[in-house]
This record gives C-alpha cells, sequence and structure tokens, in this order.
C-alpha cells in the first residue's frame, strides 16, 4: 500500500499499518458526482490509506456516500482500508438494534463499495441496551466468520465505552475527541493498553466556525479562546491545525478521520499531520490552559 509520506500507525491488534489523518464521508454538503470524484481521487493521491463512512451517510441527499466511494475509487482497492457502519436504517432515520437490520446493511455497504469485505465493520453508537436486546456482538462475529469483515469495531461514547472494552470483542474503537472535547482523552490510552485500535472522530472539532454555527460547536470554540490558545499557535498556523495537531499528540491516537468537502482544507489537514505532533511544551501548556477552564477528561476508575 502506498502511504506516501504521511505519518502511520499500527491500528491496535488489527496490525493495520494506516496514515495518521484518515478521511471521513459524513460531510455537511450535498455534491455531484464529479466533485466526489474529484475529492477521493485527491484523498488517495495525497497518501490517506484510512477512509471511514456508514450505511446511511448521504441517503438523505439520495447519494450515498458508499455509492459514492464504489464508483470512483473501488478501482483503487488495494490502495485504502475501508470501515463502515451498521445499525443504519435504511433511507437514514433511527437506527436499528437487530441483527436483520445489521446484515441488511451489511449486504448493501458491499454492493454499494463495490467490494467483497470491509476491513472494519463498526456499530453506529448503540446503547449497552441495545446492543444486548438485539445480540450485536454475535452478529459481528458471524460477519466476520462469513469473511465479509476482517475487524470488529464500534462507534461509541461514554458511558457506554467500559462495557464494550470489558468484552474484549473488539478490534477497535471510534471515539470522539479533540482539544475542545477532552471527555475520553484517558479512556483512550487505557483502551489502546489492551490492543484496541483507536480512531478519532471530530479531532479538529468540526473546524473553525465562521458563520452562523450551532449552539454546541460555538460552546467547544468559545472553550479555544477562554483557554487563551492562540497564544500557543505557531506563525501562520491556523486554529483548526493546531487542534488537529493537539489530536495528533496523543501518542494512542492511531488515525484521526476528518471530513471536508472542500480540498484546500483537505490538503490544509494533510499539511498539519506532516507538522507533526506539538512540543512537549506546548502540550502539557494546552492541556493546563484547558483544565483551568474546566476542559478535562473524565475519570477511568
Amino acid at each position: 500500500m502506498t502511504n506516501g509520506s504521511l505519518p502511520t500507525a499500527v491500528l491496535g491488534r488489527t496490525g493495520l499499518e494506516i496514515t495518521r489523518l484518515g478521511f471521513g464521508t459524513a460531510l455537511s454538503r450535498k455534491m455531484p458526482d464529479s466533485e466526489w470524484e474529484q475529492l477521493l481521487g485527491t484523498v488517495l493521491d495525497s497518501g490517506i490509506n484510512f477512509i471511514d463512512t456508514a450505511n446511511d451517510y448521504g441517503v438523505n441527499w439520495n447519494v450515498p456516500a458508499e455509492e459514492q466511494i464504489g464508483k470512483h475509487i473501488s478501482g483503487r482497492r488495494s490502495e485504502y482500508y475501508l470501515a463502515t457502519k451498521c445499525g443504519c436504517a435504511p433511507g437514514g432515520g433511527p437506527h436499528g438494534w437487530t441483527r436483520e437490520n445489521a446484515f441488511r446493511g451489511l449486504d448493501e455497504s458491499l454492493r454499494r463499495l463495490r467490494t467483497d469485505y470491509v476491513d472494519i465493520m463498526q456499530y453506529h453508537n448503540p446503547t449497552v441496551e441495545e446492543a444486548e436486546a438485539g445480540d450485536l456482538i454475535a452478529a459481528l462475529q458471524e460477519m466476520r466468520d462469513q469473511g465479509k469483515v476482517r475487524w470488529l469495531g464500534i462507534s461509541t461514547t461514554l458511558p457506554h465505552l467500559p462495557y464494550y472494552l470489558d468484552t474484549g470483542v473488539f478490534d477497535a474503537f471510534q471515539i470522539p475527541y479533540s482539544a475542545l472535547e477532552r471527555e475520553h482523552e484517558d479512556w483512550i490510552a487505557r483502551s489502546a493498553e489492551v490492543g484496541i485500535g483507536i480512531i478519532i472522530r471530530g479531532g479538529v472539532a468540526q473546524g473553525e466556525p465562521s458563520g452562523e454555527v450551532n449552539e454546541r460547536r460555538s460552546k467547544k470554540w468559545s472553550t479555544f479562546e477562554g483557554a487563551g490558545l492562540d497564544e500557543l499557535r505557531e506563525e501562520g498556523e491556523s486554529r483548526t491545525t493546531l487542534i488537529l495537531r493537539y489530536t495528533l499528540t496523543h501518542p494512542n491516537a492511531d488515525t484521526n478521520i476528518v471530513g471536508t468537502s472542500r480540498i484546500p482544507h483537505l490538503e490544509e489537514n494533510v499539511a498539519g499531520i506532516m507538522s507533526g505532533p506539538l512540543s512537549a511544551g506546548t502540550y502539557a501548556e494546552m492541556k493546563r490552559r484547558l483544565d483551568a477552564v474546566g476542559e478535562s477528561p473524565a475519570s477511568t476508575d
């Protein structure tokens, strides 16, 4: 696999050597086929070798992301690792936590992606109660036994994460994390200690906002200002790049899936990863300042 010059990490016990910048396909605007083709081609040409998607991404626009991946880069399948998600409802809407819906999603995803396997199949954030009621872990194991899925993953958060960690079944966790959302910071390390690969989503805190944004996103970025993080940026470095580099500096953040529909933003993210982790001094100072404004990791006790 060609990784270009991007740094890589081994995704826990999967043994997959993935680029520390991945590409997420939960995009915020509808794009025509020609833009998808250019964007996905640029992703691979930049050296990114990890693509994350889901059975319901883009379906509300009648442009399923999985379908675009299959249409435009399935011919380059050997150049990237592919993770998708199941539990999604057909056509979007509330998720369905049954074995039948999980396999429906798997089969539909394989058709759209034009492949006979996915490297990682992830459940799309079920609660513990939903997982137990639907016997979801057994369904994932069956997918693996059929050869359609190589490794088992889950997109999860507290308070459910400890349960999934204790099962010993999952090979990869997808977890929200950034300097502006540090709740899972220590749980990432604890999960990695037992060989679970860590896929970070939200690693740039959705990027520096411009114009009208939702309240949650605004609150995140008010933390940036309250902690005085502008003072720690290198010359010419954007706020978004500083946040991305903070995420990169976590020693157990194997890859950071960042989705954007704009090629200049993609190029900025690549350049940020190429800048490397923060210095030890800057990393420690960012943590100190964030702690001071109440943005701290949750306890793992």
